[in-house]
């Protein structure tokens, strides 16, 4: 006899869970099914993702504040040293209070789950391959694909996890390399780049593009690469990858121009291979249902989060879009409402983004590329934080804030920040387009001096020209 539920999440990554946890408080019967062979609740973002790599950034901020920084504000600091095996257990003590803490939220709303692989074998009818061995049959009305992400393999090299590794490798290397080279230019690299630099590594970043973090505003590009390459980062723009021979004590890497040319060699103790994420769909029987995919292998759904077979939704970074755990966790709200016939709803264009290296960069809506891609008459606002008061007496004056407005209604269209907190301060940007606010309405809102926030402000009325702090 197989259990009956409202509903069934396949996956208890922050759309899974987030999913169940919505659905429940809506008044559904829930059941989570998480592959993870730990055992633990969480998925991607809080194990191996998310909450590590911030716990490891956090550490080793502070340590290379301590050790460079200290002296420039008149505080003498000596013998700065640190303990990579308590700070691997800062890290991982932290992803342990926070996975159990969603077991406690599933305790707290009554939703019940399994580890095992689970598999749609009939509309309505799902079968999990329990790890503990043995096989539950599961029903629901109700069955939500939220099975995230995994890493992207470069052709022809394979990651071991120890000296060739993937984010989760990066995340538990005993020691601290002398050199680095970390494939892909993106933020996943950039952060555990940075993570390592600030402990000693000669990092070298490959990317395939010309450019480091591609789909971010290109003028923060720039001065974003300014400031890593001060900061110690080495960039190999416009290359690729093309082998890595392991025989020896030091790793091989052949590079080679991505528009054709000589090749060069390099040597490293540690690659890391960030080149992106694909959706994980491998082993959920889809094809017995006829749940369709994308060329990129992304489950398709419509703008609901329903699939082309009733009855059964996809949503995070198994579906198209950015693959964002605040992304996931919007969808999973959305689609826990629209299963019980509420209007569930994510305003995509509204969606921040963070590379939460030193200093931090934030996004949220269009970029200049894209308005200009777009033909879009738009007028801009900047402010650099050397103008900043807070900036200036906190001693992180590096990056700017950029406002981008229509040219005739004035309304936000876009907001880039690179900076000290710009994670934090992104979302004063977001909330101002959710409601659909003019650049003047941020100008014209008090904002508290000294602040970080000032500058927003700032930028926001240097759209009009009327910037009053230089």
């Amino acid at each position: 006899m197989a259990d009956t539920y409202d509903v069934i999440v396949i996956g208890a990554g922050p759309g899974g869970y987030n999913c169940a946890i919505r659905a429940a408080q809506l008044g559904q019967k829930a059941m989570v099914i998480e592959k993870r062979s730990s055992h633990t609740l969480g998925g991607t973002c809080l194990n191996v993702g998310c909450i590590p790599s911030k716990a490891m950034l956090h550490a080793t901020e502070v340590y290379e504040e301590a050790s460079h920084g200290f002296g420039d504000i008149g505080i003498s600091a000596s013998n700065v040293e640190f303990d990579l095996e308590k700070l691997l257990g800062f890290k991982d003590s932290t992803v342990e209070a926070l996975t159990k803490g969603i077991e406690f939220l599933f305790k707290k709303n009554k939703i019940d789950h399994v580890y095992g692989a689970g598999k749609i074998t009939a509309p309505g009818k799902v079968e999990v391959a329990l790890a503990d061995g043995g096989v539950r049959e599961l029903e629901a009305k109700n069955i939500v694909i939220a099975t995230g992400s995994v890493v992207t393999d470069l052709p022809g090299i394979e990651i071991d996890e120890e000296r060739i590794v993937s984010s989760t490798g990066a995340l538990a290397l005993k020691n601290v390399p002398e050199k680095m080279i970390v494939v892909g230019g993106g933020v996943i690299g950039l952060e555990l780049g940075s993570v390592w630099r600030r402990l000693g590594a000669e990092v070298t970043v490959v990317e395939f593009l010309d450019m480091i973090a591609p789909g971010i505003d290109s003028e923060v590009t720039k001065q974003f690469q300014r400031i890593l390459k001060k900061q110690g980062f080495n960039f190999k723009l416009g290359m690729k990858v093309t082998g890595v021979d392991t025989s020896g004590s030091m790793l091989g890497v052949t590079i080679e121009p991505a528009k054709g040319g000589d090749a060069e060699q390099l040597e490293t103790d540690v690659v890391l291979v960030a080149i992106g994420r694909r959706p994980y769909t491998e082993g959920l029987g889809l094809e017995n249902v006829g749940v369709a995919l994308d060329p990129q292998g992304r489950v398709i759904t419509n703008d609901h989060w329903q699939t082309n077979v009733p009855g059964i939704w996809a949503i995070g970074d198994v579906t198209d879009g950015p693959m964002l755990a605040h992304k996931a966790e919007d969808e999973a709200s959305g689609c826990a409402e629209r299963i019980v016939g509420k209007a569930g709803h994510v305003n995509y264009d509204v969606i921040p983004a963070v590379v939460y290296t030193h200093p931090e960069v934030a996004t949220v809506g269009k970029t200049e590329d894209d308005l200009k891609a777009a033909g879009v008459d738009y007028k801009k606002g900047k402010f650099p934080f050397t103008a900043n008061a807070r900036a200036k007496t906190n001693n992180v004056s590096d990056g700017f804030v950029k406002i981008l407005a229509d040219a005739k209604t004035d309304r936000i269209l876009g907001a880039h920040i690179i900076g000290p907190h710009a994670g934090e301060m992104i979302a004063e940007v977001a909330v101002a387009m959710e409601f659909g606010a003019a650049s003047e309405d941020i100008a014209l809102t008090c904002h508290p001096h000294p602040t970080l926030t000032e500058a927003i402000r700032q930028a926001a009325m240097d759209v009009d020209d009327r910037t009053m702090q230089m």
